[in-house]
């Protein structure tokens, strides 16, 4: 694959706070290439509301969700090669922050928990969708590019 470049704006303003005093809104956006723009802020677990805004994408999110869409990106289309008809696919993703063995505050481990269900004359076996699984967790470009330890625990059954 060819390199390729991917951008983002980010974008804060200090409005009327002191800011030297460190008691500053967290809060700012990001924008993306195609208009899209999403509130952001710094985690409420790192900076305490109201310096930072609860309902906004948080860093740490944003990678979960990263490694999870990443993931479900390439699972369908390695089901749709295999003609397995993929009608819904969720994934309650999770990512762990603590200290690495090196003793700085990192994302320890993502797991991801894909539940996925299909429907047609051709449905996945367990086998199958563990083999998809895995095909998608070594092909996908944001796990290949960190250092977290990503999990993937399919979920099963209806």
């Amino acid at each position: 694959m060819a390199e390729h470049t991917y951008q983002a704006r980010i974008h804060w303003q200090r409005g009327t706070a002191v800011f030297t005093d460190n008691r500053f809104s967290r809060a700012h956006r990001w924008y993306f290439d195609g208009g899209i723009e999403v509130p952001a802020s710094s985690s409420p677990h790192v900076v305490r509301v109201p310096l930072s805004e609860a309902h906004a994408v948080d860093p740490e999110e944003a990678l979960v969700a990263a490694l999870s869409s990443c993931h479900m990106l390439f699972f369908l289309a390695f089901a749709a090669g295999r003609g397995f008809r993929v009608d819904d696919y969720s994934d309650p993703a999770e990512g762990v922050m603590g200290r690495n063995a090196a003793g700085r505050t990192a994302m320890l481990r993502v797991t991801l928990r894909p539940r996925v269900a299909c429907s047609g004359e051709r449905l996945p076996a367990r086998a199958d969708l563990e083999a998809l699984h895995h095909r998608a967790h070594e092909e996908c470009f944001i796990a290949n590019s960190v250092t977290t330890e990503v999990r993937v625990a399919p979920e099963w059954g209806g």
